[in-house]
C-alpha cells in the first residue's frame, strides 16, 4: 500500500503546531497502525529528520496508552485501540490524517503525545476503595449477586484511554467517570465511600476543564471497551443521592 499521511507535528507545549505530509511507500495491510507509524520513522531517521512522537506501551489494547485521532476518529475507523487497528483498514493510495486527542483538558506535549494526567486526579479523588492491609479476604465472606458482579466487572474493562473525551463534542469524561463510579458502586466493598466518592471526582472532572454531557453518545461509539452509556445514568444518580445526603 502507498499512502499519503497529513500528520500534526508540535515541537512542545508552548509552541504552535501544524499538519506535515509524508508519503509512506509498501505497507502491508497486516501491519498494525503504530508499526507503520514505526516505519515512518525509520524513513525521517534515515533523512535525518525528527522522528514523530506518540504514545504506546503494550501494544495489545490492554494499557490504553495509545490514541490517536485517525481521519477525525478516536482510534480510527474500527472500534478498537489504535495498536490493534491494522492497516488493512485502510486503501491503497488513500490519505490518512493524524491527530492528538482533542481536548482543553489533554494538553499537547509534543507531536501526538498529550497529557492525561487530569485521568490520574480524578482517580486520586475517589477512583478507590479503603481497606485495611494485611492477607486477601476468603473469596465468599461478602458475597456479591451474580449481575452486580457482571455489571462491575465488565465497566471495569475502562482502561482509561481517553477516547470518550476525544470523541465528545463537549470534551466530557462522564463516560470514564461513570465506568469507575459504576464498577465500585455495585460492590460491597464500595459502598462506605461512594457518596463522597462521586461528589470528590465530579468536582474534580470540572476542575480539570473537561465538558459536561449531554447524552450525544459518541463516547460510548468510540469507545474501545464498548462502556455503555448507562452508567452516565448511574453515575448522575448517584450524583443526586450523595447531595441529597448532605455531601
Amino acid at each position: 500500500m502507498n499512502l499519503t499521511l497529513k500528520i500534526w507535528r508540535q515541537p512542545d507545549a508552548s509552541s504552535a503546531g501544524a499538519m506535515h505530509t509524508y508519503q509512506l511507500a509498501d505497507v502491508s495491510p497486516d501491519m498494525s497502525f503504530l508499526e507503520m507509524l514505526d516505519v515512518l520513522n525509520e524513513q525521517l531517521n534515515e533523512q535525518g529528520e525528527e522522528p514523530i512522537a506518540f504514545d504506546s506501551d503494550c501494544r495489545e489494547g490492554i494499557c490504553g496508552m495509545c490514541g490517536l485521532m485517525i481521519n477525525g476518529d478516536a482510534h480510527g475507523p474500527e472500534v478498537t485501540t489504535t495498536c490493534q487497528l491494522h492497516m488493512r483498514s485502510f486503501k491503497n493510495g488513500e490519505t490518512i490524517t493524524v491527530e492528538p486527542w482533542r481536548s482543553d483538558a489533554f494538553p499537547v506535549i509534543k507531536d501526538l503525545v498529550v497529557d492525561r494526567s487530569a485521568f490520574d486526579r480524578i482517580i486520586q479523588q475517589g477512583g478507590y476503595i479503603s481497606v485495611n492491609t494485611g492477607s486477601a479476604p476468603e473469596a465468599h465472606s461478602v458475597p456479591v449477586p451474580r449481575d452486580d458482579a457482571l455489571r462491575a466487572f465488565n465497566v471495569a474493562t475502562c482502561i482509561g484511554c481517553g477516547a470518550c473525551v476525544a470523541a465528545c463534542p463537549n470534551g466530557s469524561a462522564s463516560l470514564f467517570m461513570g465506568a469507575k463510579i459504576t464498577h465500585l458502586g455495585e460492590l460491597p466493598q464500595g459502598q462506605p465511600e461512594r457518596d463522597s466518592r462521586v461528589v470528590n471526582m465530579v468536582a474534580q472532572h470540572d476542575h480539570e476543564g473537561f465538558g459536561g454531557c449531554t447524552n450525544i453518545g459518541a463516547c460510548t461509539a468510540a469507545c474501545p471497551k464498548e462502556i455503555p452509556l448507562d452508567v452516565i445514568s448511574q453515575l448522575n444518580k448517584d450524583l443526586r443521592t450523595s447531595i441529597k445526603h448532605g455531601h
